[in-house]
């Protein structure tokens, strides 16, 4: 599967990945005022509103991008209708040609995790019928609990030729509470990388494994040392635009061949016309808004990373 992100990354000449985590704050009103107008205030007319602010997005964005980044609690909130929502956002996303990242950072141990990934990246055998339950092309997963819990996602992956994207160093402030808590004297992330290099040995697809890591933008220093932990590593790299990295922070994220990372931004993005910078496209023009924030955030990651 990884194969197929770096032909998509080529393509389009963007190491980015669009995170699509929709909040009602975010949704234009004249959209909302629509969808609650068919169903009511209600967790259906919620799922609507998202669902039709997705659409839109990705319209806009489906030939700048190679891939986008559901985050699965943005529509868990809205239950059943919101899960609709999330399934129907894949699918179209998949339509369009985006690969799909879902963003679900699920952990657990044997039959749990060997669960979450058959509904995420997986197949269920029903009677004489087999279905993808989620479908998407890579998830995020917490090593909280070791080999035990990341072992079922790993066996899914091989099945079916996907992809994990396993949490290393969080982009988040309080991440060094325990990821940066030093074990004989090295930081418990560096421990993690080392996994994560170990897993994805097994799970190679051309020059880099099917297995990524995260590693957030707003930490570069630990993203040099965790490049060179993990050289075969594709990462996956939050944190930029809304949390605070920029395209100078990246470089080092990927390596010499300019591959191995891939940046996520997502209100920074899906937002883009609640900023100053893009105020001009107006409630309406939310879509051509966050295209010119995709242009623009390429802009600055390519000139970082051939300088």
């Amino acid at each position: 599967m990884i194969d197929k992100l770096i032909a998509k990354i080529k393509a389009t000449d963007a190491p980015i990945v669009v995170g699509l985590d929709p909040m009602l704050g975010y949704i234009p009103n004249y959209i909302k005022e629509a969808a609650f107008k068919e169903y009511g205030e209600t967790l259906e007319g919620a799922a609507e509103a998202v669902w039709q602010y997705n659409k839109g997005l990705v319209d806009a964005i489906c030939d700048l991008v190679p891939a986008v980044k559901p985050q699965v609690a943005m529509y868990e909130q809205f239950g059943i209708p919101g899960l609709v929502a999330f399934d129907k956002t894949v699918k179209y996303c998949k339509e369009k040609g985006l690969l799909v990242i879902g963003d679900v950072k699920r952990g657990d141990i044997g039959s749990t995790s060997a669960a979450y990934a058959t509904g995420h990246i997986g197949k269920v055998t029903i009677g004489a019928n087999t279905f993808e339950p989620f479908n998407e092309d890579f998830i995020t997963v917490n090593p909280y609990l070791g080999t035990d819990g990341i072992k079922p996602f790993v066996d899914v992956c091989k099945e079916n030729d996907r992809g994990l994207f396993i949490l290393v160093k969080t982009s988040n402030p309080s991440s060094g509470e325990f990821q940066d808590r030093l074990i004989d004297g090295r930081p418990l992330y560096e421990y993690v990388g080392e996994k994560v290099a170990e897993w994805g040995a097994d799970c190679m697809s051309g020059d880099y494994s099917n297995i990524g890591a995260v590693v957030g933008a707003t930490y570069p220093e630990q993203g040099k040392i965790l490049r060179k932990i993990m050289p075969k590593t594709f990462i996956l790299v939050p944190g930029y635009g809304a949390q605070g990295g920029k395209g100078s922070d990246l470089a080092h994220f990927f390596n010499e061949d300019g591959l191995g990372a891939i940046i996520n931004s997502s209100r920074g993005i899906i937002a883009a016309y609640k900023q100053e910078a893009y105020a001009k496209f107006g409630e309406t023009g939310y879509a051509d808004a966050a295209r010119q924030a995709v242009l623009d955030m390429k802009a600055d990651i390519n000139g970082a990373i051939k300088h």
